[in-house]
């Protein structure tokens, strides 16, 4: 607004600032890793990972270790060649330059590296960043070298310590918490990225170490049947299709195509695509190709087989693609990745040569194995009736959900319009349904009782599981419809929380209704919009004091030091009357949540397979096994 020829909130030379250093990666950290929360923080790890990697690509380094520390920070060695520590015309280190100017490195194309990750120069420059500490200790030309850093700031020049005979890099940092949500990094999370790398490239061995007071664990990962061995684990709780998985490797010039593929006789695709060892988590052109050579491939054989007939029983990507686990990995020499976090592979040329390799691999094994083409064949024709009934199912979903703007009768919706204040809990039965509806706050809390148990997705089709009612009722009510057509920024409600009964009853229910989320609805958990409230187990009565408990342990604490108690088991929500279950489990000031998050989704999926699908005898064995990790109390 101008007032008095004078401008309000000016802009003018003194509002142009540069950044200095590594200042702009702490002022934007979200443009190089993403986030600030888990997945960044582990981010971090990755980026130094990928590193060493490429020293392995390069055929110098065969063993990565990675260490959690006693204090919380991180370690990644490897024994490949080292950062070079000889001095720069800019008067510093090598290893310095590498660690605090952005864009210098060894992957622009000057002989270091043929393939590798990274592109940009950013990585560990990141990483040095966002840290409160770090250091890098070089072993190179018989010496050992160091560097220190706080805050992406060198604290030394680079260091002569003692002789060695080693060779490689061990780069060590400390995330800063007040850049990071969290600073604790999740074993299993980093677990699943090194198993990523063993599979990607045979022949390194990958350890990791937690040294953590109480948290103490080891474990190697190497594999010699490569991305081969990796679509059989993946595959390990289901019944396949071909036993053995088609697997090959095309080398075009220096561009190198690896794929295997099996199938199974579920309903769901897994495709993991990996360029130059990362994981492209959105796809990209080698996952176009992919799908696209497979259609062509299995219709061609459907065709000379005379089981397609006609352009009516042509088989869609849809349908060639369920039941498929597949691992994509290509190694190129320029990749052009949408983005540092490098989700997407966009190098056109690479379609090009997935289709090649498919139509002179896959295409072949089809015309000399015409009992498994035949087979294959069949089970997609099986898939396409099963599409097209789906297809009736959901334009009649969709004309009752999601075309219609009335929201379930059950649902007792809040009076907030605004999706980022709003939370809705699913709650088993009108019983618990009536207390929730009673006990909430209206303003932002809805309320959906189901009736019963909700239709296990795992093991139907999609066409009934559209016809489930209690499925179409939260369809309706989240608002961001499903599968290919989900939209997150269309939910109605930023919340989702799962409440349901202290007991395997409740659990059972908790995991059918994660299991849909996650077939129908992943964006929803990838985003965490879902969690799982937490009812107290136990209500205690002291004279006048009513004292609640979420665990056995607390409860038997507070007895051990109280006398004359008055101990109430809740089985079940409906015990609670609506002030009990307001103060326990939706007061956002006393409640606890626990988001559900998917830090390793192929882990995930194995495990959604394994509880929820057609092999009864698989939960019996993880149950025997399993079984001493699980509280003498099941209900609890």
């Amino acid at each position: 607004m101008i007032t008095d020829n004078k401008v309000e909130n000016a802009y003018g030379a003194d509002q142009i600032r540069e950044c200095k250093g590594l200042e702009h990666i702490r002022l934007r950290p979200g443009m190089y890793i993403r986030n600030t929360d888990a997945y960044g923080l582990h981010h971090l790890v990755k980026e130094t990972v990928d590193n060493s990697i490429d020293e392995a690509l390069a055929g110098y380094c065969d063993t990565i270790t990675v260490t959690i520390l006693k204090d919380g920070a991180c370690s990644i060695r490897d024994n490949g060649r080292g950062i070079p520590t000889g001095m720069r015309e800019e008067g510093i280190s090598t290893v310095e330059l590498v660690m605090t100017h952005p864009n210098a490195g060894g992957k622009f194309g000057d002989g270091g590296y043929e393939i590798s990750s990274g592109l940009h120069g950013v990585g560990l420059k990141a990483v040095n960043a966002l840290s409160t500490d770090a250091s890098v200790d070089v072993y190179q030309n018989g010496k050992h070298y160091r560097q220190e850093y706080k805050i992406g700031v060198p604290q030394t020049e680079l260091m002569v310590l003692e002789d060695t005979t080693e060779t490689g890099t061990c780069v060590t940092f400390k995330p800063d918490d007040t850049i990071f949500s969290t600073v604790d990094f999740n074993y299993d999370t980093i677990h699943s990225m090194l198993r990523d790398f063993a599979f990607l490239n045979t022949g390194v061995k990958l350890i990791l170490t937690d040294e953590r007071e109480g948290k103490e664990r080891r474990d190697e990962m190497y594999s010699e049947g490569g991305i081969k061995e990796y679509v059989e684990i993946l595959n390990r709780n289901k019944e396949v299709v071909n036993e053995t998985p088609v697997y090959f490797k095309k080398k075009y010039g220096k561009e190198t195509i690896e794929i295997a593929f099996q199938y199974n006789d579920g309903y769901n695709e897994q495709i993991l695509a990996f360029a130059n060892n990362v994981n492209n988590v959105e796809g990209g052109t080698h996952l176009d190709g992919f799908k696209f050579a497979l259609t062509k491939i299995i219709n061609e054989a459907g065709k000379k087989l005379n089981l397609i007939k006609s352009d009516d029983d042509k088989l869609s990507g849809e349908d060639v693609r369920e039941g498929v686990t597949a691992v994509i990995s290509v190694k190129l020499v320029n990749p052009q990745f949408e983005g540092q976090t490098k989700t997407k592979l966009g190098n056109a040329d690479i379609r090009t040569l997935v289709v090649k390799a498919m139509g002179e691999e896959f295409a072949t094994i089809l015309e000399e194995n015409p009992n498994f083409a035949k087979e294959l064949v069949y089970k997609c024709l099986t898939a396409k009736k099963a599409r097209e009934a789906a297809r009736k199912a959901r334009e009649a979903t969709r004309k009752s959900v999601f075309e219609s703007t009335a929201l379930p009768g059950k649902l007792a919706d809040c009076s907030s319009k605004d999706p980022e204040l709003c939370e809705m809990y699913i709650v088993e039965g009108d019983s618990a349904g009536g207390t929730a509806k009673q006990g909430r706050d209206r303003r932002f809390q809805a309320v959906l009782p189901l009736r019963g148990k909700i239709l296990n997705v795992e093991k139907t089709r999609i066409n009934r599981v559209l016809e489930n009612e209690e499925i179409k009722a939260m369809i309706t009510a989240f608002g961001g419809g499903m599968l290919d057509e989900f939209d997150v920024t269309k939910l109605r409600y930023d919340r989702i929380i799962c409440m349901t009964d202290a007991d395997v009853d409740g659990s059972h229910i908790r995991i059918l209704l994660l299991t849909f989320f996650y077939r129908y609805m992943k964006p929803l958990i990838e985003e965490g919009h879902v969690y799982i409230a937490q009812p107290p187990l136990y209500k205690i009565t002291k004279g006048k004091q009513e004292h609640y408990f979420y665990s056995e342990e607390d409860k038997e604490a507070f007895i051990a030091e109280n006398e004359r108690c008055d101990i109430q088991r809740y089985k079940g929500l409906g015990e609670m009357d609506a002030i009990q279950l307001w103060e326990t489990t939706m007061n956002p000031e006393t409640r606890t949540l626990r988001r559900v998050t998917i830090a390793d989704a192929v882990e995930a999926d194995a495990h959604f397979s394994l509880l929820m699908g057609d092999q009864p005898e698989l939960r019996r064995k993880f149950i025997e096994e399993n079984a001493k990790y699980a509280n003498t109390d099941l209900d609890t």
